[in-house]
């Protein structure tokens, strides 16, 4: 006959409890800093045509940072020749991260050149990358557009990110619509970012701008301690600090890129001012043909239950006093894009300013048919490629498998609206061949 006393029982029932806490509390960090290099990013700066910004992470026991960099060489014992530059290296903790992070800027680099580099220090070294300069106004551009990653970085989203750099691999910049992450002060799904992207952070020059999931979920509701350290963006944006590095420009051949920030803009009246002036001036003063604005929230949504009349009624004047081509957009998991009903502001004409939302991670909401809309789709995740050759911007939306989504041009014409043309999924997009069929819009 077997007896369990009351003791054993309550020993084991409390055992059953308190083992699993105790273990979810020991789960190891799955993306530890080490002494070799992790999480290296290239980001761009505001002239990318004679500098690059590079930022990477090591362990605590690496404090800090070189870089080696040279024109590019077929022979590998030219690395002999490599200039070195130190970085600046700070100590970083959060929550239970203890880690060291490195920044540098560049200069003095020559334009459209291919450079090779590799971070590191003493016998802790990244693998070697190729990179290539911006060129000069009038060159050919080619960039990414992202929207919202945030849901499957690591599992779902890593096949869009190489989608998109094996279609577009010397692509002057990948563009990020905010909600990179789910969690903004969470280091484990930055890992996930990090691991899914790999090596593409390194090559490709980011423009990320950040969304409502970058901020805490506590009182402050401050942007992730986390931004800051793994970027090195420009910071020529307002003076103020809470803006830094995430309300910034750069100019790429001939067409300017701005990042704003939706996000404090919405939450903070007077940052959302000093957004308004910052940009009147930064548009005013604008030398290049085309201009490129990136922010999280849409100025027209997707979705039937969301709105943001603030952001329509402070920017969307901007917009069509400078006759900016571009907006690109996150926040609603679906996509579409808008020109043709949007009306100019004091005027009866449409705007030339093409809006676009759209999602490249795995979370998803149902799109609705709105009026402003030209095209949109849902449950689809999605990549944009964007060239820009003289007068004509030519856009590619495609899907995770590489199929064509949506296709469209915009032409360029001086005094005037921008042209639309509508291109059909499946058919090459060749502009000369619409001269004859361009739709008035």
């Amino acid at each position: 006959m077997t007896f369990f006393s009351k003791q054993k029982c309550m020993i084991t029932v409390m055992a059953i409890f308190i083992l699993p806490y105790a273990n979810a509390q020991q789960t190891p960090n799955p993306f530890p800093p080490l002494e070799n290099p992790d999480r290296i990013v290239l980001n761009v700066t505001e002239d990318p045509s004679t500098s690059v910004a590079i930022t990477w992470r090591t362990s605590t026991a690496v404090t800090k940072g070189i870089v080696e960099i040279m024109p590019v060489s077929a022979d590998p014992a030219d690395i002999v020749k490599a200039n070195k530059h130190e970085a600046v290296s700070s100590p970083f903790q959060h929550n239970d991260i203890s880690a060291y992070y490195h920044s540098i800027v560049i200069k003095n680099l020559m334009p459209a050149t291919k450079y090779m580099y590799r971070v590191g220090y003493d016998k802790y070294w990244s693998e070697w990358f190729h990179i290539k300069t911006a060129g000069k106004p009038g060159d050919k551009i080619s960039f990414i557009y992202m929207g919202d990653v945030q849901v499957g970085m690591k599992t779902l989203w890593p096949r869009v990110v190489r989608q998109a750099f094996g279609k577009m691999p010397e692509a002057n910049a990948i563009m990020y619509a905010g909600d990179i992450v789910n969690r903004g002060d969470n280091d484990d799904e930055w890992g996930e970012l990090f691991y899914g992207g790999s090596f593409i952070h390194a090559m490709i020059p980011g423009i990320p701008s950040p969304g409502n999931h970058e901020y805490s979920k506590t009182k402050d509701g401050n942007l992730s301690a986390l931004w800051r350290p793994q970027f090195t963006l420009p910071e020529n944006g307002p003076a103020t600090e809470k803006l830094k590095e995430t309300v910034y420009f750069t100019d790429i051949q001939g067409m300017r890129f701005i990042s704003l920030n939706s996000n404090e803009a919405e939450e903070v009246p007077e940052d959302l001012i000093s957004q308004k002036l910052w940009l009147d001036s930064v548009l005013k003063h604008n030398p290049n043909k085309w201009t490129c604005i990136i922010f999280h929230h849409p100025v027209y949504s997707v979705s039937k239950s969301r709105d943001n009349p603030w952001l329509r009624d402070n920017f969307k004047p901007l917009f069509d006093k400078y006759k900016v081509d571009l907006i690109l957009q996150g926040h609603d998991h679906a996509y579409a894009r808008g020109m043709k009903k949007i009306p100019y502001e004091n005027g009866p004409e449409f705007s030339g300013t093409m809006y676009v939302i759209s999602v490249a991670g795995s979370k998803m909401y149902e799109e609705n048919k709105k009026d402003w809309m030209d095209k949109n789709g849902g449950h689809t995740q999605l990549y944009q490629l964007i060239t820009v050759d003289g007068d004509v911007l030519s856009y590619k939306c495609y899907t995770a498998t590489g199929a064509l989504y949506d296709s469209f041009e915009l032409i360029k014409r001086k005094g005037r609206r921008n042209k639309l043309v509508e291109n059909e999924p499946g058919v090459a997009a060749i502009w000369q061949n619409h001269l004859t069929n361009i739709k008035d819009y």
